[in-house]
């Protein structure tokens, strides 16, 4: 690590703008890591200091009203972020496996977070033997680089489905369905509204395609903010109702439901404990019993079974590895029929890191279909515009990924020389859709 590289990550920010010039865009990135790092080592450092504090009878604490207001009071935090760190700090320490992960920098605050809720309010239906394979689900979802607050949070929505009692799941409660609409003094209207997954399923998928992007005549990118592209989106799904339920469609299907799930799942709801282990022993998402929607992720099996009693359905024949098969080669565009089965195997776009959901990604053939690629399960692979776009070498981007379908039948990424010179192959970013 250069000296200046080393000033960056430990020094303090003033005047630091003005030398960052001297930097190469690899030490900028190694620099944007380390910080992100040290911020992480930080916080885990000051949740244990305060629960630590919170246990003594310390007088200045007490005349704060708790250790959380009393951080709020002598630093920049506001009370509520200051209550949040404490609270963590406490509810920590019943789960020591989740805060060995956060002290050592695996996962972030609000990951934590979510995690000890979880543990803290466990579904009803869940035996108290179940919480450490669920703790371990948790973790490897909020590890890495690769963690999102979405798929910790499908996991989550999994482990709720999947532990049924007899209580509606709160994002199955139709009664709790609330939507107002309240005009103001000005003349407009307020929509607020809070739905079942279901619903809001239907809702988003009724609006995906009103509310995508769309670049200007000349080619300019669309310059809407995402809250004024669903606003129009709205308004125009409202207009097409209004004008005999012209629905137009989304990813080449007329708006509508969709949801998936293995055949053996949708016959007869099995427990937990009869689901297969990972290799390593751990719990795999995808071998979880619940069904799936693009949009919302889990739907539990008795949802989906109901769903089933009057439904059109679509069978996908998959492998041992859970791969769609085709016995149809010979095609040169992707049929209504791949596109599910694409669908079933990627569950959005496959590039490592991107969360795009189905509806938006484009059927892309590994092997160009002028250079022989047939239009095959094998030889094709979900990406998104932007991600479709790099593979078809994006202007200004050096080097290339390639991708590789592995003898588990799922796509995988091999990153450019300047992006990983030992070119480590990545898998598809299916791990944690669920």
């Amino acid at each position: 690590m250069s000296v200046l590289l080393s000033d960056v990550v430990s020094g303090s920010a003033v005047g630091l703008r003005g030398r960052l010039w001297r930097l190469k865009a690899s030490e900028l990135r190694a620099a944007a890591v380390s910080a992100s790092a040290e911020i992480l080592r930080l916080e885990a450092v000051r949740v244990a200091v305060v629960d630590e504090l919170s246990l003594r009878p310390d007088d200045q604490v007490i005349a704060s009203r708790g250790v959380g207001c009393w951080l709020a009071a002598n630093t920049m935090l506001q009370v509520r972020d200051g209550k949040k760190i404490a609270a963590l700090g406490a509810a920590l320490r019943p789960f020591p496996a989740v805060a060995a992960r956060f002290d050592v920098g695996d996962c972030s605050f609000d990951h934590a977070v979510l995690i000890v809720a979880f543990c803290e309010s466990p579904p009803k239906g869940m035996p108290e033997e179940a919480l450490p394979r669920c703790i371990d689900l948790l973790l490897a979802a909020a590890s890495g680089v690769e963690a999102t607050t979405t798929k910790v949070r499908n996991v989550i929505a999994t482990l709720e489905r999947i532990f049924e009692s007899d209580e509606i799941p709160p994002a199955e409660d139709i009664d709790r369905n609330e939507l107002r609409i309240a005009s103001t003094l000005n003349g407009r209207v307020v929509v607020r509204g809070d739905f079942d997954a279901l619903t809001g399923e239907m809702l988003l998928s009724a609006l995906s395609n009103l509310t995508m992007p769309t670049p200007a005549p000349d080619g300019t990118p669309d310059t809407r903010s995402a809250a004024k592209r669903t606003a129009d989106g709205f308004t125009e799904l409202i207009r097409r109702y209004l004008d005999c339920a012209k629905t137009g469609t989304d990813g080449g299907q007329r708006p509508h439901v969709n949801v998936h799930i293995n055949a053996r799942d949708l016959a007869e709801h099995r427990d937990c404990a009869a689901t297969p282990a990972a290799p390593d022993g751990g719990v795999a998402v995808s071998d979880l019993d619940v069904g799936h929607m693009p949009w919302l992720g889990p739907l539990s099996v008795s949802q989906t079974r109901l769903l089933g009693c009057d439904c059109f359905l679509s069978t996908v024949l998959l492998d041992d590895h859970g791969a769609p098969l085709d016995a149809r080669p010979g095609k040169r565009l992707v049929t209504a029929e791949q596109r599910v089965a694409l669908i079933a195997r990627d569950k959005g776009c496959a590039f490592p890191g991107c969360t795009c959901v189905p509806a938006w990604t484009d059927a892309h053939h590994i092997r160009h279909w002028a250079n022989g690629g047939p239009t095959v399960m094998n030889n094709l692979v979900l990406l998104c515009r932007s991600h479709h776009r790099l593979m078809h070498r994006k202007s200004g981007f050096v080097g290339k990924w390639v991708i590789r379908i592995g003898v588990d039948n799922k796509p995988w990424f091999i990153p450019p020389p300047s992006i990983d010179p030992q070119q480590h192959p990545r898998p598809a970013n299916t791990t944690f859709k669920t």
